[in-house]
């Protein structure tokens, strides 16, 4: 069943909305996949935070016309489903893993950052890791000398003469008792 043009209408917009916050745009030919399985994989997108729409490709060109997503209009040919993602490695990540496992879901292109991509780069950057995963290694990177640091001056103290332990044995000395009046 067809759109009419109000409908087409809405869905340039929702799509142009969605464009117009997202960093990065994935497509894959979807070809040959089940309903369950392009279930799952709009299941697992939507826990990512990932937009994935299978859209007519003259409605997608329309909708990303004057974005940054506009270089990726050359690519947009046959069945394709369409993952927008806020995060800039979301939408690769989950089409590329999807396809890992399902042979017949093809990465055709994309876009990151006003540069077209191809299905290599697209594999590329769904192998950058995720925002947390970096923040949390930047984090060991900036505690490592710190911690390093706190052993080697544990490490001198010990050596120097117990360190930490001759005040604990100074307490456990016996203290004179007073004469009992």
């Amino acid at each position: 069943m067809s759109l009419n043009r109000n409908e087409k209408e809405a869905v340039i917009a929702e799509v142009a909305a969605q464009a117009g916050k997202s960093q990065t745009l994935a497509l894959a030919e979807y070809r040959g996949l089940t309903v369950a399985q392009l279930d799952a994989l709009r299941k697992t997108a939507r826990a990512q935070g990932v937009y994935l729409h299978v859209l007519k490709n003259t409605l997608a060109r329309r909708a990303v016309a004057g974005t940054p997503f506009e270089v990726a209009a050359e690519s947009m040919s046959g069945p394709l489903i369409y993952g927008f993602s806020e995060d800039a490695v979301a939408a690769a990540k989950v089409i590329a893993d999807f396809a890992k496992g399902n042979d017949k879901l093809v990465i055709k292109a994309g876009a990151y950052a006003g540069k077209a991509l191809d299905a290599n780069g697209v594999k590329a950057l769904a192998s950058i890791p995720s925002k947390e995963v970096l923040l949390a290694q930047i984090c060991g990177l900036l505690q490592s000398p710190i911690s390093g640091l706190a052993r080697v001056l544990a490490a001198v103290g010990e050596q120097k003469g117990g360190g930490a332990a001759a005040p604990a044995e100074a307490a456990e000395a016996p203290v004179a008792e007073a004469p009992a009046a």
